[in-house]
């Protein structure tokens, strides 16, 4: 299995920061994670709230862990409310059903990994964490 790579997270995470500075989003948490659910690169900018960093972390491993876009897991959560409430604890992980985290493949179709991004609206996160991926040759499936 392919994983997204330490220079592609980066790339990620940077392309991500200067887009939410152009457009003046909130200060965001950027999470990203591989395709085997490991955290590959985090940056949190200053002035971002205290549990930031732990919604972009549960929008990622989300996506990562069910193989689905978190807005997706949105939809799922507004359908089958228990069933979705159940998943926190059996992920293993961070768990946050809210769009703004992204699922990231290559340019094969391949699961790479996931972003998620948090401090601004959910949309506005979602649309950053898509730059981000982009910029670093992949693809972003936001489930929109």
């Amino acid at each position: 299995m392919a994983d997204i790579t330490r220079a592609q997270a980066r790339t990620i995470v940077e392309t991500a920061l200067a887009m939410g500075r152009e457009r003046g989003f909130k200060p965001l948490a950027i999470a990203v994670y591989d395709a085997r659910g490991a955290l590959k690169a985090f940056e949190a900018e200053d002035g971002t709230s205290l549990k930031r960093g732990e919604i972009a972390m549960g929008k990622a491993f989300a996506a990562v862990a069910l193989g689905v876009p978190s807005r997706t897991i949105n939809a799922m959560a507004l359908e089958r409310p228990h069933f979705v409430g159940a998943l926190g604890g059996v992920v293993g992980g961070p768990f946050v059903p809210v769009p703004g985290g992204v699922l990231v493949k290559a340019s094969g179709g391949s699961l790479v990994g996931a972003v998620g991004i948090s401090g601004d609206t959910s949309d506005n996160d979602e649309a950053a964490a898509v730059a981000g991926i982009a910029a670093a040759g992949l693809e972003g499936v936001t489930g929109a």
